[in-house]
This record gives C-alpha cells, sequence and structure tokens, in this order.
C-alpha cells in the first residue's frame, strides 16, 4: 500500500467531517428536487407521469442497492466505494443539470441514485471503523443524525433558493458541486482502511440480483398505487414480481457460502428489531417532508422561498435533538433515549394534525415542527446505533446498507400508504368544503396516522431493549477495532 508521505495519521475529527458532508450530500438530493419539480417540468417538457420519475429514478436506485453497496463496500474496501460512488454521484447530477431531454435527465437520475447506494453504507462503515463503542461514537453518531435530518430540511431550502434566483438546472448542478467537494475531501483527509476480512469470498451475484430487483419491484408498486390506485394492473403485477423475486432471494441465501444478507446478520443483537423501527421512521420522515411543503404552497400559498425557509426551524431542532441523544442516552439508557425520541416526535405530530385551513405558519407549524425535529434527531441517532451494535467488523457496511435499505424502503411504502389515506380524505370532504379546507383535511389524516406509526414503534422499544441485552456479553468479549490508519492512497 503506497503511502503519500510523512504525514502525520489523518484526525477522526476531520475524517468525520468528509463522512458526514457525504451524507449529507446523499440526503440532501432526495429531498432538493421536490421543490424544484414544476419548474422543471415547464423546462424540459416533462409530462406529470415523468415529473414524478423525476424522483423515483433516483430513490428506486438507491433502495434497492444499498444491500449490495455496503457488501462491496466489505468486501472491495470502504474508502475505495466511497471515492467510486462519490465521483458517480457528482458526474450524474452534473449530466442531470445539463439535460435537454427528459430520457436523460430521468436515466442521469437513476445513476445517481447508484453513486448514493455506494456512498452512505460505506461512509457509516467508516465512521464505524474509525470510532469504538464509547462516548466517541455516541457523539459521531449525533454529528451523522444532526446532517441527516439537515439534510432533508436543507434541500427544500436550497431548492427554493436555487429555483427561484438561478433556474431548475441549478439545483443538480449544486448537488455535482457538493460531491466534487466532498470526494477531495475524503481524498486527501480519509484514513486507508485494512486490507477488506472478506476479501477472499466471491460476490453473491444471484443474491444480488434477485435482492436489487425484488426491491425496485417493491418500491415500484408502492410508488405506483400510491399515485394511480391500489387495484391497477402495473402496481398488482409489481406485488407479484417482488414477492417471487424476494423468495428466490431467500432460497438462494440459504445455500451461498457467503450469501449478500448472512442470516446472522439479523440475528445478533437489536439488528432486526432496530431495522424495523427504522422502517417506520423512514415512513414518517419522508412523509413529513411530503405533506409541509404542500401545507404551506397549496393552502397557506407560500411560493417555493418561503416553503424553504420555513424548513430552518425543523432542522435547527433536529441538529439540537441529534447532539442531546448521546447525552441522554448516557444518562437514561439507549433504549429508552429512544422510545421518547419516538413519543416526543408523535406528539408534535399529533399537534400538526390540527392544523387549519386558514392558519399561519407560526400559529400552526413552528411550534408542532421544533417538537417534531428535536424527536426526530433523537430517535434517528439511536437507531442507527442499535442497527450496527454488536455486528462484526466484516459486515459493517451490510448493516449500514441494510439501516438505510429499511429506512428507503419504510419511506416509499410510507408515503404511498400516507399519500392514499391523505388523498381519500380529501376526496370525502371535497364536496362540501374549498378546496383548501379539503386539502387540509388530507394533510391532517397523514399527520395523525404518522403519529400512530411512531407510537407504534415506541411500543417495540422494550423487544430492542431485550436483544441489545443478549448481544452485550458477546460485544464486550470481542476485540476493539483497530486505531485509525494513517493516510494512504488506498
Amino acid at each position: 500500500m503506497k503511502r503519500l508521505g510523512p504525514q502525520a495519521p489523518t484526525g477522526p475529527g476531520a475524517a468525520l467531517a468528509v463522512l458526514a458532508g457525504a451524507q449529507f450530500a446523499v440526503v440532501l438530493s432526495t429531498s432538493i428536487v421536490n421543490v424544484a419539480l414544476p419548474a422543471v417540468r415547464d423546462g424540459i417538457g416533462l409530462s406529470d407521469s415523468g415529473m414524478s420519475w423525476v424522483v423515483n429514478s433516483y430513490g428506486l436506485a438507491f433502495g434497492a442497492l444499498l444491500l449490495p453497496g455496503g457488501r462491496a463496500a466489505d468486501l472491495l474496501g470502504r474508502r475505495r466505494v466511497l471515492l467510486t460512488g462519490l465521483a458517480l454521484f457528482a458526474a450524474a447530477a452534473l449530466t442531470a443539470g445539463l439535460a435537454t431531454t427528459p430520457w436523460l435527465l430521468i436515466a442521469a437520475r437513476a445513476a445517481q441514485g447508484v453513486g448514493a447506494a455506494a456512498v452512505a453504507p460505506a461512509a457509516l462503515a467508516l465512521v464505524m471503523e474509525l470510532f469504538p463503542p464509547g462516548p466517541g461514537r455516541g457523539k459521531a453518531l449525533g454529528v451523522w443524525g444532526a446532517v441527516s435530518g439537515a439534510g432533508g430540511a436543507a434541500g427544500v431550502l436550497l431548492g427554493g433558493v436555487l429555483t427561484e434566483r438561478l433556474g431548475w438546472p441549478w439545483v443538480f448542478h449544486a448537488s455535482a458541486a457538493g460531491a466534487a467537494l466532498v470526494l477531495a475531501g475524503a481524498v486527501a483527509l480519509l484514513p486507508g482502511s485494512p486490507a477488506p476480512a472478506g476479501g477472499g469470498h466471491r460476490i453473491d451475484l444471484a443474491g444480488t440480483a434477485t435482492a436489487t430487483l425484488g426491491l425496485v419491484a417493491l418500491v415500484y408498486g408502492f410508488t405506483t398505487a400510491g399515485r394511480t390506485g391500489w387495484g391497477e394492473p402495473a402496481a398488482l403485477v409489481s406485488f407479484a414480481a417482488a414477492a417471487a423475486l424476494l423468495t428466490a432471494f431467500a432460497l438462494v441465501e440459504r445455500r451461498h457460502p457467503a450469501p449478500l444478507l448472512p442470516p446472522r446478520l439479523l440475528a445478533e443483537g437489536p439488528v432486526a428489531p432496530a431495522n424495523l423501527v427504522m422502517a417506520l421512521l423512514g415512513a414518517v420522515w419522508v412523509g413529513l417532508f411530503y405533506f409541509l411543503p404542500l401545507y404551506q404552497q397549496q393552502v397557506l400559498g407560500a411560493g417555493p422561498l418561503v416553503a424553504g425557509l420555513s424548513q430552518l426551524p425543523l432542522a435547527a431542532a433536529n441538529m439540537a435533538g441529534s447532539s442531546l441523544a448521546p447525552r441522554l442516552a448516557a444518562r437514561i439508557g439507549p433504549n429508552a433515549t429512544l422510545a421518547a425520541g419516538l413519543l416526543v416526535q408523535a406528539g408534535g405530530l399529533l399537534w400538526l394534525s390540527r392544523i387549519s385551513a386558514h392558519g399561519s405558519f407560526h400559529a400552526d407549524l413552528l411550534g408542532p415542527t421544533l417538537v417534531v425535529g428535536l424527536g426526530l434527531g433523537v430517535a434517528f441517532v439511536q437507531l442507527t446505533g442499535a442497527a450496527v451494535t454488536g455486528v462484526r467488523a466484516a459486515d459493517s457496511g451490510l448493516a449500514g446498507g441494510l439501516v438505510n435499505t429499511t429506512r428507503q424502503l419504510g419511506g416509499a411504502i410510507g408515503l404511498a400508504l400516507l399519500g392514499s389515506l391523505a388523498a381519500s380524505a380529501t376526496a370525502t370532504h371535497a364536496a362540501h368544503h374549498t378546496r383548501a379546507q379539503a386539502l387540509t383535511e388530507g394533510y391532517r389524516t397523514a399527520f395523525l396516522v404518522s403519529a400512530l406509526v411512531l407510537a407504534a414503534g415506541a411500543a417495540l422499544t422494550p423487544y430492542l431493549a431485550r436483544r441489545s441485552a443478549r448481544a452485550a456479553p458477546a460485544a464486550a468479549t470481542q476485540q476493539p477495532p483497530a486505531a485509525p490508519l494513517p493516510l494512504t492512497t488506498r
């Protein structure tokens, strides 16, 4: 392994800043396009269905390839996969901003999702590698949670500013520039990793293919059903294909010597229940950032820029919750902290379910979004930590891919279900109320159901606590991770 010279080892703080920047870029690109969609449609000649695919193509590629991305990071080297993913992400975002035809824009967004699927699990695995269990890891995950939550809100804000001031292509150019900046920082500051523990294993190609296609079919089915109806042939065929492919995936995994998703991963500690609760949190998270701007623009009459600026208090509260989570966990325990974060967020969503068609940001949104943001920050940090607790070092990239996969799948499924419920409530009230009142009833329904979903997640925390307690003795016997290596070219 070639050295770059006699430099001192890179400090973990600088490395964490780069890895947090990578996560911020991935989350930002999920939400930055939402406010710009009408301008994108008019500027490039998209149909309404094509407009939805600007979002869906990214989400499908990202969600379906996170597991393979995580396993590739474990087998090929986390730093190498991170750098490759960032380069693809930046190039695809630049291509999207330069696109002059709908098909090129949608293809570029899909390629951007592929890059993100490599970046997210590799970056989280590197955080776990750099920070051993203890207060340092708790603080690192606090930073991770802060930038993850802030990225969603910042995307809405930046998307509104760029669309109004410079035009929709700059939404993608900004993503490209940010990824290129993070890539440069990663090359300069990230330490090399030890040789991959699983380097001698063959990649599980059959498992990768069936899992990827199965997840694409599943997410496509829910996305189509939420837009056109649950009984539509396209949705039903997608669900049937997903069931067949994921069944095939389970059969393949039982026989492969180095499966894409080893059964031991879900059997170890709190990984399985943490991912289940993360799916519920993802459903609510995506729905929140979808319905809030719609309520502000379609009911309160705010423009894209104002709707974006209104996300700042939520982002600030999220960052506060993320920084509070490690200290709260040290005082009352991680599982009690998780339950508290979920219940606080549920309380804020219950408050949001009282929004008015004749309301205002200060009267209807400011208070509840601060509460939601605080709970979201606390819960996300605790769930991310639980999902990688007790995992073998050779599986840390896969564990990072899995927790991101469940959040993405939860978001896709949750948005489809919440969107259907909101549309149904709106249609029920449309005959006897104004359009603003009918839309408000739909959004109120979505927020109320979201609160119930998080309450169900909080009810699962005792099970997660029992799994964590069983994993503790085994974790105590594991060798501590090695110290970060000096800067290398790998």
